[in-house]
């Protein structure tokens, strides 16, 4: 059968698509990105639009070559603080490190400093200590972990980010809280040296628990996109990352989508510059 690509940036207001016919045409439409009148997504949408499928039947697989597709649902979630309930599991002693962060002052003399929200809704400390060389001072307490986390889950919270003193390089004891968490089924496990294995522990907890705190939302975006369709989308859907590179679903996660909709806009003005000869001016 004929088969359409489509180029999709799904904005908070509007939704632009770009769409190939299988005769080479380019196509494009705008629609609003809410719209529950008319239908459930506006990606969705645009893309029974160019095949004039009606809203109550599924869309052949077997007529998309690709999908492409830039979405702030990620950031709408993170401005609008609508993540998923996740608690933050963190070295004994280091409960309270991503709220303080480094101390920074923009206004030096301010007298009342106002610390940002964080993203998780509780901390559990983990009895454990690993030094700098590797050496384990304090074996993990699994079972007092588990009393915790059971709790957690008991609370409704459902997604877990994980992150321990030296865990970036020193991983065991992440990888058995992280084991627990699977095994209690949270949704959502987030373990800070697969996400973001690096030294400073500031940096790898926020972007751990990031990722805890966006990957459902998109997971349950993409598994709506997909129950529009018939058959496996596999590769043909792709998703634009904060970087400007493209994901499959299965590896679009929530610290990679934060500026997935921006990103798109920064990457199609640098290749239209390319095209058109312009090249860095060092001067600026």
């Amino acid at each position: 059968m004929a088969s359409w690509s489509f180029w999709i940036d799904r904005g908070g207001t509007f939704t632009d698509t770009i769409a190939l016919s299988p005769s080479g045409q380019l196509l494009s439409s705008k629609f609003l990105s809410v719209n529950p009148r008319k239908y459930d997504d506006a990606a969705i949408h645009s893309i029974r639009h160019f095949l004039s499928i009606p809203n109550d039947e599924q869309i052949p697989v077997s007529q998309i070559e690709s999908i492409k597709m830039g979405t702030t649902v990620a950031t709408n979630a993170l401005l609008e603080r609508r993540g998923a309930r996740t608690v933050l599991v963190v070295t004994n002693g280091f409960e309270d490190q991503l709220r303080l962060g480094y101390q920074n002052r923009p206004a030096i003399f301010a007298r009342q400093i106002i610390l940002p929200d964080q993203l998780y809704e509780k901390v559990v400390t983990a009895d454990e200590r690993i030094l700098a060389n590797g050496e384990v001072i304090k074996a993990l307490d699994i079972n007092a972990l588990r009393e915790d986390l059971e709790g957690c889950l008991n609370e409704g919270i459902t997604a877990c980010a994980i992150i321990l003193m030296h865990g970036y390089r020193f991983v065991e004891h992440e990888k058995m809280v992280a084991n627990l968490a699977n095994e209690l089924s949270f949704e959502q496990v987030s373990v800070s040296h697969e996400v973001n294995p690096q030294i400073r522990f500031v940096e790898r907890g926020d972007t751990t628990v990031l990722d805890a705190y966006l990957t459902p939302i998109l997971r349950k975006y993409i598994d709506q996109l997909g129950e529009n369709f018939i058959g496996d989308l596999g590769h043909r859907l792709m998703f634009m990352q904060s970087n400007g590179g493209l994901a499959s679903p299965k590896f679009f996660r929530g610290k990679d989508a934060v500026l997935s909709g921006p990103a798109g806009g920064v990457v199609g003005a640098v290749e239209v510059s390319i095209r058109a000869g312009e090249k860095k001016d060092n001067r600026f």
